[in-house]
């Protein structure tokens, strides 16, 4: 076999839908679609400055989004890539992404489907300046009325509600990671070919990990509990976990996802006080709920901080939330300090008196 016996995503999706024998394949033709988008966003990440303003520090044309946040070029090319390469099939009822304020109502002249897709198209575009690795991150559900245009609040629906999600990272190989709900599976982009290999199949994330990713710039407007289990961590084998821990952050929640996949961890971007307003700061419907599904059918944990976060019922389109996943025991500790969360007046920040660079008094 021209993929030395390993199977394609083609192999992979008719096998899957094989153990159902009433299935229609209208998911499979979906994520076929979705991962030809990927491939396409793939290959204008890939050239970089020289796809003309792909980055790039420009905005485009001085717009920003719904979240607030000035769009690259890439980001609006990115949406219109996804958009296109899934509105036609008739698999999908309807869709919604980061960067538009409303749900995308299909053109009429295409058929409507039985299926929602959400969206980031392009995660950590302010990475590709840097060529550090982004991705596009998405998320799939049942359509509530199959055949006709969802509401808004069609799309507001937990994430054990998903039937499948997924990303694709676009580093030194471009690979695309999904999960139909039996497990979660990486397959690597063969670029003679042009099709996704099966490289890495039913992916599992160690129980314990000594790796952690938090941006530390944020300590100050910390949470007691997430103060705690940072300080801890970084107090090393003198300190009460007993052992040394490796600090991460990359600013790409793909490539913090993919990272842990692949060796382990914990990662956090946690609720705190910079901004009252918020709940957290990463998009419930399409980042924090495909990473989970992927995160426990890999055998992981994915939690708000406090309780498992695909129960949580969104209420707004583009609600944020606290998020923390990885390694179940280093999940489950963080879930508990916040049960058994000391006083705000709590005195071991990291680098507070009592902290890892501290002097005795």
């Amino acid at each position: 076999m021209p993929t030395g016996g390993k199977s394609t995503l083609t192999q992979f999706l008719i096998e899957e839908r094989r153990r159902y024998p009433g299935a229609t394949g209208d998911l499979n033709a979906l994520v076929t679609d979705v991962s030809l988008a990927c491939k396409a966003i793939a290959r204008k990440v890939a050239f970089g400055a020289l796809a003309g303003a792909p980055g790039s520090d420009t905005p485009a044309s001085g717009t920003v989004n719904v979240q607030g946040e000035e769009q690259k070029p890439m980001d609006v090319l990115s949406n219109q890539l996804f958009i296109r390469a899934t509105e036609w099939g008739g698999h999908l009822a309807g869709m919604a992404s980061e960067e538009m304020e409303a749900p995308y109502t299909l053109p009429p002249q295409h058929a409507r489907g039985k299926y929602l897709l959400l969206f980031d198209p392009l995660d950590g575009s302010s990475n590709i300046d840097v060529n550090v690795s982004v991705g596009s991150i998405f998320s799939i559900l049942r359509a509530s009325v199959p055949g006709q245009d969802p509401t808004p609040e069609d799309f507001l629906r937990p994430g054990t509600e998903q039937v499948g999600a997924g990303y694709a990272i676009y580093g030194p190989s471009t690979m695309l990671v999904l999960t139909l709900g039996r497990g979660t599976h990486a397959f690597t982009l063969d670029p003679m070919l042009g099709e996704w290999v099966l490289s890495h199949p039913n992916l599992q994330i160690p129980d314990t990990t000594r790796e952690f990713a938090i941006n530390a710039s944020n300590s100050r407007f910390w949470e007691p509990a997430v103060k705690r289990y940072v300080d801890e961590c970084m107090a090393g084998q003198t300190g009460p976990r007993g052992a040394d821990f490796n600090m991460r952050w990359i600013a790409s929640l793909v490539a913090e996802t993919h990272r842990i996949l692949m060796r382990g961890g914990v990662f956090l971007y946690p609720r705190d006080r910079k901004d009252p307003a918020r709940a957290g700061r990463l998009r419930l419907l399409y980042e924090a709920n495909p990473i989970s599904f992927l995160i426990e059918q890999a055998g992981g944990v994915a939690s708000t901080g406090r309780s498992r976060l695909m129960e949580v019922r969104p209420d707004a389109l583009h609600q944020r939330i606290g998020f923390v996943f990885g390694s179940k025991q280093e999940v489950g500790r963080i879930e508990g300090y916040h049960r058994d969360e000391p006083p705000e007046a709590y005195d071991a920040p990291l680098f507070g008196k009592r902290g890892l660079f501290a002097t005795t008094a």
